[in-house]
Protein backbone atom coordinates (compact mmCIF):
# COMPACT_ATOMS: atom_id res chain seq x y z
CA UNK A 1 0.00 0.00 0.00
CA UNK A 2 1.12 3.57 -0.97
CA UNK A 3 0.55 6.72 0.54
CA UNK A 4 -0.21 9.77 -1.58
CA UNK A 5 3.15 10.79 -1.82
CA UNK A 6 4.80 7.36 -1.86
CA UNK A 7 2.63 6.88 -5.07
CA UNK A 8 3.65 9.77 -6.70
CA UNK A 9 6.97 9.11 -6.13
CA UNK A 10 6.69 5.49 -7.73
CA UNK A 11 4.50 6.57 -10.51
CA UNK A 12 7.06 9.71 -11.12
CA UNK A 13 4.11 12.26 -11.42
CA UNK A 14 3.65 15.40 -8.30
CA UNK A 15 0.92 15.00 -5.32
CA UNK A 16 -1.00 17.79 -6.59
CA UNK A 17 -1.33 16.01 -9.63
CA UNK A 18 -2.21 12.46 -8.13
CA UNK A 19 -4.91 14.57 -6.24
CA UNK A 20 -6.52 16.10 -9.31
CA UNK A 21 -6.21 12.34 -10.84
CA UNK A 22 -8.40 11.49 -8.19
CA UNK A 23 -10.60 14.26 -8.47
CA UNK A 24 -11.39 12.83 -12.12
CA UNK A 25 -11.73 9.54 -10.87
CA UNK A 26 -9.07 8.12 -12.44
CA UNK A 27 -8.21 6.62 -9.80
CA UNK A 28 -10.17 6.05 -6.31
CA UNK A 29 -7.46 5.84 -3.23
CA UNK A 30 -8.85 4.59 0.25
CA UNK A 31 -9.28 6.98 3.05
CA UNK A 32 -8.31 6.02 6.91
CA UNK A 33 -9.13 7.02 10.16
CA UNK A 34 -6.65 9.30 10.48
CA UNK A 35 -7.58 11.23 6.62
CA UNK A 36 -4.87 9.84 4.69
CA UNK A 37 -5.17 8.09 1.60
CA UNK A 38 -3.99 4.96 0.92
CA UNK A 39 -3.31 3.31 -2.51
CA UNK A 40 -2.58 0.08 -4.23
CA UNK A 41 -0.51 -1.69 -6.21
CA UNK A 42 -3.27 -2.21 -8.47
CA UNK A 43 -3.45 1.91 -8.53
CA UNK A 44 0.37 1.69 -9.22
CA UNK A 45 -0.63 0.09 -12.45
CA UNK A 46 -3.43 1.72 -13.37
CA UNK A 47 -1.93 5.21 -13.35
CA UNK A 48 1.25 3.38 -15.50
CA UNK A 49 -1.47 2.72 -17.63
CA UNK A 50 -3.00 6.29 -17.72
CA UNK A 51 0.04 7.49 -18.74
CA UNK A 52 0.76 5.37 -21.37
CA UNK A 53 -2.64 6.36 -23.10
CA UNK A 54 -2.17 9.73 -22.51
CA UNK A 55 1.22 10.05 -23.78
CA UNK A 56 -0.46 8.18 -27.28
CA UNK A 57 -2.15 11.73 -27.60
CA UNK A 58 -5.48 10.83 -25.62
CA UNK A 59 -6.86 13.44 -22.79
CA UNK A 60 -7.32 12.02 -19.13
CA UNK A 61 -11.45 12.00 -20.19
CA UNK A 62 -10.54 9.97 -23.42
CA UNK A 63 -8.05 7.71 -20.84
CA UNK A 64 -10.67 7.19 -18.44
CA UNK A 65 -13.34 5.92 -21.19
CA UNK A 66 -10.56 3.58 -22.25
CA UNK A 67 -10.31 1.96 -18.97
CA UNK A 68 -13.78 1.62 -17.91
CA UNK A 69 -15.14 0.48 -21.43
CA UNK A 70 -13.98 -1.29 -24.66
CA UNK A 71 -12.01 0.95 -26.90
CA UNK A 72 -13.95 3.25 -28.87
CA UNK A 73 -12.15 3.21 -32.35
CA UNK A 74 -13.16 6.22 -33.22
CA UNK A 75 -11.69 8.38 -30.67
CA UNK A 76 -8.44 6.58 -31.54
CA UNK A 77 -8.74 7.52 -35.26
CA UNK A 78 -9.49 11.14 -34.54
CA UNK A 79 -6.25 11.26 -31.97
CA UNK A 80 -4.58 9.81 -34.36
CA UNK A 81 -5.21 12.21 -37.09
CA UNK A 82 -4.54 15.04 -34.59
CA UNK A 83 -1.37 13.84 -33.77
CA UNK A 84 -0.63 13.31 -37.89
CA UNK A 85 -1.01 16.77 -38.24
CA UNK A 86 0.91 17.95 -35.21
CA UNK A 87 3.68 15.72 -36.97
CA UNK A 88 3.38 17.49 -40.06
CA UNK A 89 3.48 20.83 -38.10
CA UNK A 90 6.42 19.94 -36.10
CA UNK A 91 8.10 18.80 -39.49
CA UNK A 92 7.42 22.30 -41.23
CA UNK A 93 8.81 24.09 -38.43
CA UNK A 94 12.04 21.87 -38.23
CA UNK A 95 12.17 22.32 -42.10
CA UNK A 96 11.43 26.19 -41.47
CA UNK A 97 14.98 26.37 -38.53
CA UNK A 98 16.89 24.32 -40.29
CA UNK A 99 16.83 26.43 -43.73
CA UNK A 100 17.20 29.66 -41.74
CA UNK A 101 20.33 28.11 -40.58
CA UNK A 102 21.51 27.46 -44.13
CA UNK A 103 20.90 24.20 -44.36
CA UNK A 104 18.64 24.37 -47.49
CA UNK A 105 16.51 26.80 -49.71
CA UNK A 106 14.51 29.55 -48.16
CA UNK A 107 12.48 30.89 -51.69
CA UNK A 108 9.18 29.34 -50.87
CA UNK A 109 9.07 30.94 -47.33
CA UNK A 110 10.39 34.50 -48.34
CA UNK A 111 7.61 34.16 -51.26
CA UNK A 112 4.63 33.36 -48.39
CA UNK A 113 5.99 35.69 -45.99
CA UNK A 114 6.47 38.50 -48.55
CA UNK A 115 2.55 37.92 -49.53
CA UNK A 116 1.10 38.83 -46.21
CA UNK A 117 3.83 40.57 -44.99
CA UNK A 118 5.97 42.64 -47.40
CA UNK A 119 6.78 45.72 -44.93
CA UNK A 120 7.61 43.45 -41.87
CA UNK A 121 9.68 41.41 -44.43
CA UNK A 122 12.08 44.14 -45.92
CA UNK A 123 12.29 45.16 -42.40
CA UNK A 124 13.73 41.47 -40.50
CA UNK A 125 15.56 41.07 -43.99
CA UNK A 126 17.72 44.52 -42.85
CA UNK A 127 18.20 43.14 -39.38
CA UNK A 128 19.84 40.31 -40.43
CA UNK A 129 22.64 42.17 -42.10
CA UNK A 130 21.28 43.30 -45.80
CA UNK A 131 20.92 46.56 -46.28
CA UNK A 132 18.01 48.22 -48.23
CA UNK A 133 19.30 47.62 -51.34
CA UNK A 134 20.26 44.03 -50.61
CA UNK A 135 16.96 43.53 -48.98
CA UNK A 136 14.82 44.77 -52.38
CA UNK A 137 17.17 43.15 -54.68
CA UNK A 138 16.50 39.40 -52.48
CA UNK A 139 12.63 40.32 -52.56
CA UNK A 140 12.24 40.73 -56.40
CA UNK A 141 15.56 38.63 -57.78
CA UNK A 142 16.94 36.25 -55.80
CA UNK A 143 14.20 35.53 -53.35
CA UNK A 144 16.43 33.47 -50.75
CA UNK A 145 18.73 34.62 -48.12
CA UNK A 146 20.73 31.41 -48.05
CA UNK A 147 21.84 32.08 -51.83
CA UNK A 148 21.56 35.68 -52.46
CA UNK A 149 25.38 36.21 -52.82
CA UNK A 150 25.85 33.39 -55.76
CA UNK A 151 22.30 34.02 -57.38
CA UNK A 152 23.04 38.11 -57.62
CA UNK A 153 26.82 37.29 -59.01
CA UNK A 154 25.33 35.42 -61.70
CA UNK A 155 22.99 37.72 -61.88
CA UNK A 156 25.17 40.71 -62.79
CA UNK A 157 27.28 38.19 -64.67
CA UNK A 158 24.51 37.68 -67.42
CA UNK A 159 23.51 41.29 -67.56
CA UNK A 160 27.19 43.40 -67.17
CA UNK A 161 27.08 43.28 -70.98
CA UNK A 162 23.86 44.48 -71.23
CA UNK A 163 22.68 47.99 -71.48
CA UNK A 164 18.72 47.11 -71.27
CA UNK A 165 17.79 45.13 -67.93
CA UNK A 166 13.79 45.74 -68.61
CA UNK A 167 11.69 45.95 -72.01
CA UNK A 168 11.89 49.70 -73.51
CA UNK A 169 12.95 51.34 -76.52
CA UNK A 170 13.61 54.94 -77.32
CA UNK A 171 10.23 55.23 -79.51
CA UNK A 172 8.17 54.36 -76.36
CA UNK A 173 10.07 56.59 -74.32
CA UNK A 174 9.13 59.35 -76.61
CA UNK A 175 5.66 58.34 -76.94
CA UNK A 176 4.84 59.09 -73.52
CA UNK A 177 7.14 62.20 -73.36
CA UNK A 178 4.57 63.65 -75.78
CA UNK A 179 1.87 63.00 -73.60
CA UNK A 180 3.12 65.49 -70.96
CA UNK A 181 1.06 68.11 -71.35
CA UNK A 182 3.60 71.00 -71.11
CA UNK A 183 7.51 71.53 -71.38
CA UNK A 184 8.77 69.86 -68.34
CA UNK A 185 11.42 71.81 -66.58
CA UNK A 186 12.45 69.40 -63.72
CA UNK A 187 12.37 65.73 -64.30
CA UNK A 188 13.55 63.59 -61.43
CA UNK A 189 13.90 60.08 -62.83
CA UNK A 190 13.30 57.36 -60.58
CA UNK A 191 15.32 53.52 -60.66
CA UNK A 192 16.94 55.61 -64.02
CA UNK A 193 19.78 52.56 -64.30
CA UNK A 194 22.37 52.76 -66.52
CA UNK A 195 20.15 56.01 -67.93
CA UNK A 196 19.13 54.64 -71.45
CA UNK A 197 15.76 56.49 -70.84
CA UNK A 198 17.78 59.37 -69.03
CA UNK A 199 20.02 59.83 -72.11
CA UNK A 200 16.61 60.42 -74.47
CA UNK A 201 15.16 62.59 -72.24
CA UNK A 202 17.64 64.83 -71.59
CA UNK A 203 18.42 64.72 -75.99
CA UNK A 204 14.95 65.31 -76.29
CA UNK A 205 14.05 67.92 -73.87
CA UNK A 206 15.64 71.08 -72.02
CA UNK A 207 14.43 70.52 -68.79
CA UNK A 208 16.97 70.00 -65.78
CA UNK A 209 17.25 65.89 -64.63
CA UNK A 210 17.83 64.18 -61.93
CA UNK A 211 18.14 60.46 -62.04
CA UNK A 212 17.83 58.66 -59.06
CA UNK A 213 18.88 54.95 -58.65
CA UNK A 214 20.54 53.22 -55.24
CA UNK A 215 23.38 50.98 -57.78
CA UNK A 216 26.55 52.96 -57.69
CA UNK A 217 28.14 51.10 -60.41
CA UNK A 218 24.77 51.95 -62.78
CA UNK A 219 25.20 55.59 -62.02
CA UNK A 220 28.79 55.66 -62.90
CA UNK A 221 27.65 54.27 -66.16
CA UNK A 222 25.41 56.02 -67.02
CA UNK A 223 27.73 59.48 -65.84
CA UNK A 224 30.24 58.16 -68.37
CA UNK A 225 27.61 58.29 -70.73
CA UNK A 226 26.22 61.95 -70.08
CA UNK A 227 30.29 62.95 -70.07
CA UNK A 228 30.58 61.73 -73.62
CA UNK A 229 26.95 63.33 -74.84
CA UNK A 230 28.08 66.69 -73.22
CA UNK A 231 25.08 66.34 -71.03
CA UNK A 232 26.70 66.67 -67.66
CA UNK A 233 25.64 70.58 -66.94
CA UNK A 234 21.86 69.27 -67.16
CA UNK A 235 21.64 65.71 -65.95
CA UNK A 236 22.28 65.25 -61.74
CA UNK A 237 22.70 61.80 -60.43
CA UNK A 238 21.45 61.20 -56.91
CA UNK A 239 22.20 57.63 -55.30
CA UNK A 240 19.18 57.01 -53.24
CA UNK A 241 16.63 54.83 -51.78
CA UNK A 242 13.71 55.17 -54.18
CA UNK A 243 11.44 54.55 -50.77
CA UNK A 244 13.34 57.21 -49.10
CA UNK A 245 14.01 60.36 -52.08
CA UNK A 246 15.76 63.06 -50.27
CA UNK A 247 14.34 65.81 -52.08
CA UNK A 248 11.72 68.96 -50.70
CA UNK A 249 8.51 69.11 -51.72
CA UNK A 250 6.94 70.04 -54.99
CA UNK A 251 10.43 70.00 -56.31
CA UNK A 252 9.68 68.73 -59.73
CA UNK A 253 7.07 69.36 -62.49
CA UNK A 254 8.01 65.42 -63.81
CA UNK A 255 8.81 62.09 -61.91
CA UNK A 256 9.58 59.63 -64.34
CA UNK A 257 9.33 55.48 -64.07
CA UNK A 258 10.45 52.70 -66.21
CA UNK A 259 9.98 49.60 -64.85
CA UNK A 260 10.72 50.11 -61.36
CA UNK A 261 7.61 51.53 -59.30
CA UNK A 262 6.67 47.84 -58.91
CA UNK A 263 10.35 47.51 -56.30
CA UNK A 264 8.15 49.51 -53.77
CA UNK A 265 4.76 48.71 -55.07
CA UNK A 266 3.01 50.59 -58.27
CA UNK A 267 0.40 51.98 -55.01
CA UNK A 268 2.78 52.90 -52.52
CA UNK A 269 4.85 54.77 -55.18
CA UNK A 270 2.04 56.67 -56.55
CA UNK A 271 1.12 57.49 -53.08
CA UNK A 272 4.54 58.57 -51.48
CA UNK A 273 5.77 60.54 -54.85
CA UNK A 274 2.70 62.40 -55.42
CA UNK A 275 4.24 64.96 -52.92
CA UNK A 276 7.43 65.29 -54.82
CA UNK A 277 5.59 67.14 -57.74
CA UNK A 278 4.34 70.69 -58.34
CA UNK A 279 0.84 71.51 -58.87
CA UNK A 280 -0.73 70.06 -61.93
CA UNK A 281 2.87 67.84 -62.35
CA UNK A 282 2.86 64.72 -64.20
CA UNK A 283 4.05 61.26 -63.18
CA UNK A 284 4.93 58.85 -65.85
CA UNK A 285 5.04 54.70 -64.86
CA UNK A 286 5.32 51.57 -66.94
CA UNK A 287 4.35 48.61 -65.24
CA UNK A 288 3.69 45.04 -66.20
CA UNK A 289 0.18 44.10 -66.60
CA UNK A 290 -2.21 41.53 -67.59
CA UNK A 291 -3.26 42.10 -71.26
CA UNK A 292 -5.85 39.27 -71.40
CA UNK A 293 -8.75 38.65 -69.57
CA UNK A 294 -7.79 34.66 -69.51
CA UNK A 295 -4.87 34.16 -68.39
CA UNK A 296 -3.99 30.11 -68.58
CA UNK A 297 -3.96 28.91 -64.92
CA UNK A 298 -0.32 28.13 -65.47
CA UNK A 299 0.76 31.20 -66.34
CA UNK A 300 -1.01 33.11 -63.37
CA UNK A 301 0.76 30.89 -60.99
CA UNK A 302 4.24 31.95 -62.58
CA UNK A 303 3.63 35.77 -62.16
CA UNK A 304 1.56 35.04 -58.78
CA UNK A 305 5.05 34.00 -57.46
CA UNK A 306 7.09 36.82 -59.51
CA UNK A 307 5.05 39.45 -59.19
CA UNK A 308 1.64 38.97 -56.95
CA UNK A 309 1.19 42.74 -57.73
CA UNK A 310 0.67 42.38 -60.99
CA UNK A 311 -2.88 43.84 -62.20
CA UNK A 312 -4.68 45.20 -65.02
CA UNK A 313 -4.29 48.59 -66.81
CA UNK A 314 -7.94 49.64 -65.93
CA UNK A 315 -7.04 48.53 -62.26
CA UNK A 316 -4.27 50.27 -62.27
CA UNK A 317 -5.87 53.63 -63.48
CA UNK A 318 -8.46 53.02 -60.80
CA UNK A 319 -5.74 52.71 -58.44
CA UNK A 320 -4.04 56.08 -60.25
CA UNK A 321 -7.24 58.05 -59.48
CA UNK A 322 -7.46 56.98 -55.92
CA UNK A 323 -4.05 58.40 -55.32
CA UNK A 324 -4.79 61.95 -56.61
CA UNK A 325 -3.98 61.59 -60.22
CA UNK A 326 -5.79 61.71 -63.14
CA UNK A 327 -5.59 59.65 -66.35
CA UNK A 328 -3.40 61.50 -69.46
CA UNK A 329 -2.95 58.43 -71.52
CA UNK A 330 -1.95 54.92 -71.63
CA UNK A 331 -0.40 52.36 -73.97
CA UNK A 332 1.42 49.00 -74.28
CA UNK A 333 4.57 48.71 -75.24
CA UNK A 334 5.65 47.17 -78.82
CA UNK A 335 6.72 43.95 -79.70
CA UNK A 336 9.66 45.82 -81.05
CA UNK A 337 10.36 47.07 -77.31
CA UNK A 338 10.14 43.61 -75.98
CA UNK A 339 12.70 42.11 -79.13
CA UNK A 340 15.42 45.05 -77.53
CA UNK A 341 15.54 43.44 -74.70
CA UNK A 342 15.04 39.98 -75.18
CA UNK A 343 17.08 39.31 -78.12
CA UNK A 344 20.39 40.30 -76.93
CA UNK A 345 19.28 38.53 -73.45
CA UNK A 346 18.43 35.42 -75.31
CA UNK A 347 22.05 35.34 -77.02
CA UNK A 348 23.98 35.97 -73.95
CA UNK A 349 22.42 33.24 -72.37
CA UNK A 350 22.79 31.04 -74.79
CA UNK A 351 26.74 32.55 -74.81
CA UNK A 352 27.07 31.53 -70.87
CA UNK A 353 25.58 28.07 -70.69
CA UNK A 354 28.39 26.04 -71.15
CA UNK A 355 30.01 27.64 -68.04
CA UNK A 356 27.01 28.48 -65.88
CA UNK A 357 25.21 25.32 -66.50
CA UNK A 358 23.99 25.50 -63.02
CA UNK A 359 23.12 28.34 -61.97
CA UNK A 360 19.42 29.32 -60.63
CA UNK A 361 19.53 32.85 -61.98
CA UNK A 362 20.46 31.36 -65.69
CA UNK A 363 17.53 29.34 -65.32
CA UNK A 364 15.24 31.29 -63.91
CA UNK A 365 15.85 34.25 -66.65
CA UNK A 366 15.47 31.95 -69.21
CA UNK A 367 12.02 30.15 -67.70
CA UNK A 368 11.18 34.07 -67.60
CA UNK A 369 11.74 34.37 -71.14
CA UNK A 370 10.13 31.24 -72.28
CA UNK A 371 6.66 31.98 -70.75
CA UNK A 372 6.97 35.26 -72.62
CA UNK A 373 7.32 33.69 -76.18
CA UNK A 374 4.61 31.35 -75.35
CA UNK A 375 2.13 34.15 -74.17
CA UNK A 376 3.66 36.85 -75.48
CA UNK A 377 -0.40 38.51 -75.80
CA UNK A 378 -1.02 37.61 -72.09
CA UNK A 379 0.76 40.31 -70.97
CA UNK A 380 3.10 43.12 -71.74
CA UNK A 381 4.17 46.32 -70.27
CA UNK A 382 1.68 49.35 -69.79
CA UNK A 383 2.72 53.26 -69.96
CA UNK A 384 0.66 55.17 -67.88
CA UNK A 385 0.87 58.85 -68.16
CA UNK A 386 -0.97 60.88 -64.91
CA UNK A 387 -1.66 64.20 -63.97
CA UNK A 388 -1.70 65.28 -60.20
CA UNK A 389 -4.93 66.67 -59.22
CA UNK A 390 -5.00 70.18 -57.83
CA UNK A 391 -7.04 69.21 -54.52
Amino acid sequence: MYRTSELALQVGLSRSTLLYYEKLELIQGQRLENGYRIYSDRDAQRLRLIQQLHAGGLTLKECKACLDSKVERTILLKRLQLLDAEIAQKQKSRQLLAALLGESGLKEWHESIDKIAPDAHLDWLTKQGFNEKEALRLKWISKDMNEHDQYMADFFNIFKELDRWGPGSEAETLKALAKVPFTPQNIMEVGCGKGLATMVLAKHCSAMITAVDNDEPALASLSERLTTAGLTDRVTTQCASMTDLPFEVASFDVIWAEGSAYVMGVIKAMEQWRRFLKVNGVLVVSDLVWLSATPGADLQEFWQKEYPDMSTPAIRIKQAEAAGYQLLDSFTISEAAWQAYSLPLQKRIETLKPEMANSAALLDIETELGIYQQNRNDFGYQFFVLQKNSS
